[in-house]
Order: structure tokens, then sequence, then C-alpha cells
């Protein structure tokens, strides 16, 4: 894509050793990716490159936040967001990035792209059930927790029991006396 060309890493013009990149990540970032999930983004992502002569070692570390809605309230709330990601960079006849871990890019080329190595990282950070930070500890209040107060099912605290085992518990007791 032309519109994350920022997000290319030429390597061809690389020094042996230790580089570092930095990218702010924002909700343009996630257009690109037609993901609208995210209402607000920022997120700083650090990448610690290491070039080697057979391969690159990639470290992403990402923190910052996004915007989310609530599963329980539909409130939005700032979701903290703290993730790394360890890649590493190979070389072989044909590309293949079916690994998370690893990337084999063919002979003869000269960048690759990480953006949606950023995208996927930032992504699965996010918590699968995303709660309010006031609703965890109780201090929400909105229309929404009430109806779910109104509408809680109180459990039984009685047993049933089959009285045909209560007449064999009886038989064990008697025969202990």
């Amino acid at each position: 894509m032309k519109d994350l060309k920022q997000y290319n890493i030429q390597f061809v013009g690389l020094k042996l050793g230790k580089h570092t990149f930095e990218y702010q990540i924002d909700n343009k970032f996630f257009g690109f990716f037609n993901y609208k999930e995210f209402s607000c983004v920022s997120i700083q992502v650090d990448l610690a490159f290491e070039k080697k002569t057979t391969v690159f070692e990639l470290n992403f570390i990402a923190k910052g936040f996004v915007t989310v809605p609530c599963d329980v309230t539909n409130e939005l709330y700032d979701q903290e967001i703290q993730a790394t990601l360890p890649l590493v960079v190979k070389f072989g006849d044909e590309f293949n990035d079916e690994n998370e871990e690893m990337l084999i890019l063919p002979h003869g080329e000269y960048e690759f792209s990480i953006a949606q190595f950023i995208y996927e990282m930032i992504v699965l950070s996010v918590p699968l059930k995303r709660v309010h930070p006031k609703v965890k500890d109780g201090t929400m209040k909105s229309e929404a927790l009430d109806k779910l107060a109104a509408l809680k099912i109180e459990e039984k605290k009685t047993i049933d029991t089959d009285p045909r085992w209560d007449k064999l518990k009886n038989l064990i007791t008697e025969k202990k006396t």
C-alpha cells in the first residue's frame, strides 16, 4: 500500500548492527486496514532492529491506549496497551509469513513492510472481554448496570436430593452406630 510506505524498512543500505525505529500509531493507521473497533488510538511503537549477515532480528514494543466500548455497559473507555512482538527475518526461495515469529523473504528483496505486524500486535493485545475499570471497582453508575441488576436471577440455596439416596445414607450411619 502506498499510504503505508513509512512502515517499509529498506535493509539494503543499513549497516550490520543495531538500529532503532519509532512509529506513532493513530486512527489513520487502522483506517488503512479498514478496522473500526477503536474510536481513538494513541500508541508509540519502538522497533529494535538488528541486522546480521544472514538474518534480521526485530523486537517491537508498543505502549499507549485505545478507546473501546465496554462489553457490559457500552461506555467508551481507554484500554491500556502494552505489547511486545519478537520477529526473525530470514531469506529463502519464496515469501512466507505463515509463522508469526518468522518471516521469510525471497532472495533479492531490498525492503519489507512491518505494518501488518504492528497492526496484529496491537489488535491482539486488546482483551477479548473489555470491561470498563469503573465496572470492575463498582463505582460506575449507568442505566445498563441498573437494568442488569434488576434482571439478575437469584440462586436457590436449597439442594433437592433424591429420597432413595437419603435412605441409603441413613443405612451407612445406622451401621456405624
